[in-house]
């Protein structure tokens, strides 16, 4: 059956409307409905309930669950189908000791070898951190956690370091994700503090601060994880 092509004016278009490689389309909306907390570990993700919510046939949406298995954002089981991934806590810890040496080197490069430029445009994304603050939306503050990372592997400029950290990254969005507003602020907080080292240039600082940082967020994760277990 094809997908359509055309919506009702004023109507929210399916997914399938939409032009672009499907399945990317909704890795990418699953991805986030997964980060903000929609659905959260352990979640089953199951394909016919998906393909009828997005307006879409089921071998998209099973695309699009394998490629966030490969990220490791999605568990998939014989028989029991695909479910948000459950990080056990041997694996989440191996994962922060790497994370912290890589984002605290990233972040010490990036001091070392920003520029002008980059010193006014690490100022403007500054200030777009305090009107995301100031918004008080988690969408916000998830899309300006992705456009940091990016940044200052962009200053940093060293190609092998970030390629590893985003493979990294991938693997460990669940454990970084932030769980709550609160937590969402405090990443905020201490990202612009990493910034702030990295446009006065002070690399042990900056590197300090990031490998703090994965520390911090890895707590924050423990203690969501306990208090779910809780009840």
């Amino acid at each position: 059956m094809k997908l359509p092509t055309t919506h009702t004016p004023g109507a929210t278009p399916k997914l399938g409307d939409q032009h672009s490689p499907l399945f990317a389309i909704i890795r990418d909306k699953l991805r986030e409905r997964i980060l903000s907390g929609e659905f959260t570990a352990g979640d089953r993700l199951v394909e016919g309930k998906l393909s009828e919510e997005m307006g879409v046939s089921r071998i998209p949406v099973r695309e699009a669950l394998r490629a966030l298995a490969s990220e490791g954002l999605v568990t998939i089981e014989p028989r029991r189908g695909a479910s948000v991934a459950i990080l056990s806590d041997d694996v989440a810890y191996d994962m922060v000791e790497v994370r912290a040496t890589l984002e605290g080197l990233n972040a010490k490069l990036a001091a070392q070898r920003r520029d002008e430029k980059t010193v006014e445009r690490l100022r403007s994304f500054l200030e777009q951190g305090a009107e995301a603050v100031r918004s008080d939306t988690l969408e916000n503050f998830l899309a300006l956690n992705s456009q940091f990372h990016e940044m200052l592997a962009t200053i940093a400029g060293n190609v092998v370091l970030t390629d590893l950290m985003r493979s990294l990254r991938d693997r460990t969005a669940l454990l970084f994700a932030p769980s709550n507003m609160r937590r969402a602020k405090q990443n905020w907080d201490e990202h612009s503090q990493i910034l702030n080292a990295v446009i006065a240039g002070n690399g042990e600082l900056a590197n300090l601060l990031a490998t703090q940082h994965v520390h911090n967020a890895a707590k924050a994760y423990t203690e969501a994880k306990r208090n779910v277990q809780a009840g």
